[in-house]
């Protein structure tokens, strides 16, 4: 025998029950409505349609014309509004305008204009007047240049061949600027002052007869950065450097610190520069050099002729590698690891090099850059 349902469950099923019916009234009814609403609206379309194309288009003008007028005057309306809206990072700038503050704003302006300087390089030779008590090293310092650039441009014997009112040549880099010869090429003028050929080439303001092939006109002047006159390279390779100064032994295990100790010590010569990338350190005392950070020795000698001289290159494991150039002697092998700090040769110059000095690059996948936001 069924029991009965209880009396407390029929009130909550006829609450649901009117609910159902509720809302599929509400659906039938809103169902209607958009029915009506698309039905006058397709019907009021083909009325607006059927009127601009009455007559091959006759309204479509005057309708359109009409159109863009709304919308312009709509958002003549809306744009207070819009700016209203938007923040002001500084007020006081829309107020008096013609006045005080704004006249302020516009002085800066114009007076931070002023003082901005062009980082363009400079593409040829200007030419220089020597002031009463000026030295060459102080010419060279003031056009980022090095003496030995300024000494070979001007024929000078020593950096104190120079007088009060003598005209110098300022070339626009560090190296050679050549007067094109007959017979001259790319690639023998590149042998000549002992720099790669793409070196030149990479000079964004040599011209060329032949873009494709390099064509050179007789009496152009080519500009060789880095490049160094045949007799002022004195030194001769050397690959067994190492063998003839002291050996740092082996450091087994060892794990890069991720910052770069200064490899010497010395005066700054040359800073990184976009043709020159790397920084140089000179030192007539010729000290040791230490490695930057710990790594792994993969270069170590002369083994190319090239004018890096002899050199060192340490790959840190992390994604950078150093390399030390122009070393007199070399107290490490390639295989061998080094603790950050171990002595890696003498300073010397060998190589492309005019005095002793140290040339450091960091080198990292995308490019060398500038050690001295990386030295401590």
């Amino acid at each position: 025998m069924k029991k009965p349902p209880l009396p407390l469950l029929e009130p909550v099923t006829a609450y649901f029950d009117n609910l159902y019916h509720f809302f599929t009234a509400l659906s039938s009814y809103i169902n209607l409505r958009l029915f009506f609403s698309f039905y006058r609206f397709e019907k009021a379309k083909h009325v607006v349609v059927g009127g601009l194309t009455t007559k091959r288009g006759k309204y479509v003008r005057p309708f359109l014309h009409s159109s863009m007028t709304g919308l312009f005057l709509v958002g003549l309306a809306v744009a207070p509004l819009v700016r209203d809206a938007l923040p002001v990072e500084n007020p006081s700038l829309n107020e008096g305008v013609g006045g005080v503050i704004l006249g302020q704003t516009v002085a800066a302006q114009e007076s931070a204009m002023t003082t901005l300087e062009s980082v363009k390089p400079r593409d040829t030779i200007i030419t220089y007047t020597v002031q009463k008590g000026e030295t060459l090293s102080a010419i060279a310092k003031k056009y980022n240049l090095s003496t030995d650039t300024l000494r070979w441009q001007n024929n000078l014997k020593s950096n104190d061949d120079i007088a009060e009112g003598q005209q110098l040549e300022i070339p626009p880099v560090d190296g050679i600027v050549h007067k094109v010869k007959r017979g001259d090429t790319i690639y023998s003028i590149a042998k000549k002052y002992s720099v790669d050929p793409q070196v030149i080439v990479n000079w964004p303001f040599n011209t060329y007869t032949d873009d494709e092939n390099f064509g050179l006109a007789v009496g152009q002047l080519l500009v060789v950065p880095d490049g160094v006159k045949p007799k002022e390279r004195i030194t001769e390779p050397n690959n067994n450097a190492y063998i003839a100064g002291r050996q740092t032994p082996n450091a087994g295990s060892v794990a890069p610190s991720g910052s770069f100790a200064w490899p010497t010590g010395g005066a700054i010569s040359q800073r990184f520069v976009w043709y020159h990338t790397g920084l140089d350190i000179a030192n007539s005392a010729a000290p040791d050099i230490v490695a930057a950070d710990a790594g792994t020795i993969v270069i170590a000698g002369w083994p190319d002729n090239i004018g890096y001289g002899n050199r060192v290159l340490i790959d840190h494991g992390n994604g950078f590698s150093t390399l030390y150039a122009h070393m007199s002697a070399i107290y490490v092998k390639p295989g061998q690891t080094v603790n950050r700090g171990d002595a890696i040769g003498k300073m010397g110059s060998t190589g492309r090099s005019t005095g002793t000095h140290l040339h450091f690059e960091i080198r990292t996948a995308q490019g060398n850059v500038d050690p001295l936001s990386y030295l401590k």
